[in-house]
């Protein structure tokens, strides 16, 4: 495969398009989706009708997670070939939590121009409005559908010092807040922001387990376009070196038994032997 674009190849738009409220919809956005030679649709069936309440008469093609690595190629020939195409999602940011990963990739390796063609997007608009702090944040996109999966990942993030933000699916929205009260506790602070820039948007900051009987009583709660954010570990400034001591074993033990880790970790942080081997065998033993 040749990493050289040719001199008169088209070009690749990621265009975002409203997540609820059509007003979102930029001029930018439906002037480039009417000007292009093809538009790549998550799901046609949502998009046609979408695109032509903004006359866009532009032919659609289905890409999503079953087909993009297998058309990716065929796809980029063609921009290389000089025409233009255009890829959208359902709702709002192409490739958050939705498909086109693996064709921007082959893009650039072809030296095709990706342009963004920015709008809105659940992740921070959520983020915008939730009360939690937003200099730092996590976006851990969808958590698995299975209980075990799913509770092992947010065991994991029981220790992030930043604001967590997930897409969860309505129909699992109970599931997950009981396991985050399992695990995190009650008091943990954290935000539902549903059905973002529609009729009926919630936006509700509240202790988990607060936030668990709001959903449990409410079925209506239980509906729609869902993010879930919860607040993050706050760190005192006496932790920090534990977090970070804590953070380079884990790298370590990885690759190196017990002992070494340790005296590797000892030089490396100064830290005392005995606190820095407890540490590392609580970490073996999760």
């Amino acid at each position: 495969m040749s990493n050289q674009s040719s001199s008169n190849s088209g070009q690749i738009f990621v265009v975002a398009t409203p997540i609820g409220n059509l007003g979102d919809m930029s001029p930018r956005a439906v002037e480039t989706l009417q000007g292009v030679d093809l538009i790549l649709a998550e799901d046609t069936r949502h998009s046609i009708p979408f695109l032509q309440q903004f006359q866009i008469q532009t032919k659609c093609q289905a890409f999503h997670e079953h087909n993009e690595r297998e058309i990716s190629e065929q796809l980029c020939q063609r921009v290389l070939a000089g025409e233009s195409l255009a890829l959208i999602s359902d709702a709002g940011v192409p490739l958050i939590s939705d498909p086109g990963f693996p064709l921007v990739r082959l893009a650039h390796q072809y030296h095709i121009p990706v342009v963004s063609i920015p709008g809105a997007c659940a992740l921070i608009s959520a983020l915008s409005v939730s009360g939690l702090a937003t200099d730092r944040f996590s976006f851990e996109g969808f958590l698995p559908a299975k209980r075990v999966a799913r509770q092992k990942i947010l065991k994991a993030l029981v220790k992030e010092p930043r604001t967590i933000v997930f897409y969860e699916a309505p129909r699992r929205l109970l599931d997950t807040l009981q396991d985050m009260v399992e695990i995190y506790g009650h008091e943990r602070r954290a935000v539902l922001a549903r059905e973002l820039t529609k009729l009926f948007e919630t936006v509700r900051n509240l202790p988990l387990g607060e936030l668990l009987e709001f959903v449990q009583a409410d079925e209506n709660q239980r509906k729609g376009e869902c993010v879930l954010l919860l607040e993050g570990v706050i760190v005192e400034e006496s932790d920090t070196d534990s977090i970070e001591s804590e953070e380079l074993l884990r790298v370590l033990l990885a690759e190196l038994p017990v002992k070494q880790a340790v005296a590797l970790a000892v030089k490396i942080t100064g830290a005392h032997r005995n606190q820095l081997y407890q540490m590392a065998l609580q970490i073996k033993d999760e």
